[in-house]
């Protein structure tokens, strides 16, 4: 069963990450994503939208139609699908060479996650970014 990182490789992460791929970004700013994606940037983070049903800009970033189209590094793969749509989102981090996938609140893959290890990947399952990002920061 997968055991998330504790709270100092978590902030570890933020601060040795630049870029998030945010797998499932709403252009509807009322979604989750939309609201997290926005936030991760306020903070400095570049944001790379990844829907392939996105067309124009998002956040004032192209969006993408998946992780492997980003021409840049990937720090943080955060998931926004279903729990069973992971495992391909998984598999696609690895290959882009991500550091660490992370599965937002409600979405929860053991064999994915699993995957992600095995591969060299940080797995945070079923936790906000942006929750986790705002309670390390204010502890710092």
């Amino acid at each position: 069963m997968h055991k998330n990182p504790n709270p100092e490789e978590i902030q570890t992460l933020f601060e040795n990450s630049r870029t998030i791929a945010v797998v499932g970004l709403s252009d509807k700013p009322h979604r989750p994503s939309h609201g997290v994606a926005k936030a991760m940037k306020s903070f400095g983070y570049d944001i790379f939208p990844v829907n392939p049903n996105l067309s124009a800009p998002l956040l004032g970033e192209k969006p993408h139609p998946s992780l492997s189209d980003i021409e840049a590094p990937v720090d943080i793969v955060d998931v926004f699908r279903r729990s069973e749509e992971v495992m391909p989102i998984a598999r696609e981090a690895t290959k882009i060479g991500a550091k660490a996938l992370w599965l937002q609140l409600g979405v929860m893959n053991e064999e994915a996650a699993e995957y992600a290890k095995e591969h060299g990947l940080m797995v945070v399952m079923n936790r906000c970014i942006r929750v986790d990002y705002g309670s390390l920061r204010s502890r710092s």
